[in-house]
């Protein structure tokens, strides 16, 4: 019982560890706070924060801070690490690989039919991910987000959607650095599955600068999260995005906000003209 109880402790204390840790790692470059991008987010009717990070130049643009270290739920932004480990355990071969479907009819039409990993990426197919979760099991997606340092590495919810109404939590600063270990190749994953990820990721490939970027959408406590993190690599350097944002009632546009307020803001500094 007592080693029992330590392995626990052991195991909590590395999980807090390891996401101080990530959180802290990439927020020492210059700030540059924004508070007047907060026209784009009045414009939804929505509350939220933005992150961009200038690589070549060390540099942080952030809209509302205080919400750079909150936790939120991943949704569907877990894909990229979802994608990354059932590459790498195997319970897929590659992004061409087709799942069947079940025949349950599913609210979004593309879901409603056999698809592989990069159509399931680009539609956010829950299903298919969630049949890759359940493949991988508890035991090694446990494993994998404590080594990758996701978030708080909770998985507590069920196996098939801890991502979606469990306890998996990240923080738009953690949405970065994910980010950025991925393209610098530095997570605990084989080259292989880190670069089929980044395939699918793509979004945008034009005047020599291409985008690789996630949608998420979930519900949290009583508020809607939505999500849009990505990041955009030109030919001599590379920024990374998060777009977070919250409303204690789904407006209307509260899906199209997620994107839209991020190519306002990416256009607006500069980045990338939508």
């Amino acid at each position: 019982m007592k080693s029992a109880w330590l392995s626990s402790k052991h195991t909590l204390l590395l999980i807090l560890f390891t996401s101080a840790l990530l959180s802290s790692t990439y927020s020492t470059g210059q700030t540059n706070n924004r508070p007047d991008l907060q026209k784009f987010y009045d414009q939804y009717q929505v509350e939220g924060s933005f992150i961009l990070y200038d690589q070549k130049n060390d540099k942080y643009t952030i809209y509302n801070e205080s919400q750079r270290n909150t936790p939120f739920t991943p949704a569907s932004t877990f894909k990229i690490c979802n994608s990354l480990i059932s590459l790498e355990e195997g319970v897929i071969e590659n992004e061409n690989v087709v799942l069947e479907w079940d025949k349950k009819p599913r609210q979004n039409r593309e879901w409603n039919a056999d698809t592989d990993m990069k159509n399931a990426f680009k539609n956010s197919t829950v299903w298919f991910y969630q049949e890759l979760a359940k493949r991988v099991g508890e035991k090694r997606m446990q494993y994998w987000l404590q080594k990758a340092a996701y978030g708080n590495a909770d998985i507590s919810g069920g196996i098939d959607g801890f991502w979606l109404w469990g306890g998996l939590r990240i923080s738009p600063l953690q949405q970065i650095g994910f980010l950025k270990k991925l393209n610098d190749n530095d997570l605990p994953f084989s080259s292989r599955s880190m670069d089929i990820v980044k395939r699918i990721m793509i979004v945008q490939e034009h005047s020599g600068s291409t985008v690789r970027s996630k949608t998420g959408s979930g519900k949290q406590n009583e508020q809607y999260v939505g999500w849009y993190v990505g990041y955009i690599t030109t030919a001599d350097n590379v920024y990374y995005f998060s777009n977070c944002v919250q409303s204690k009632d789904k407006v209307p546009n509260f899906g199209p906000a997620r994107t839209e307020i991020a190519y306002n803001i990416l256009n607006e500094l500069g980045v990338l003209k939508k």
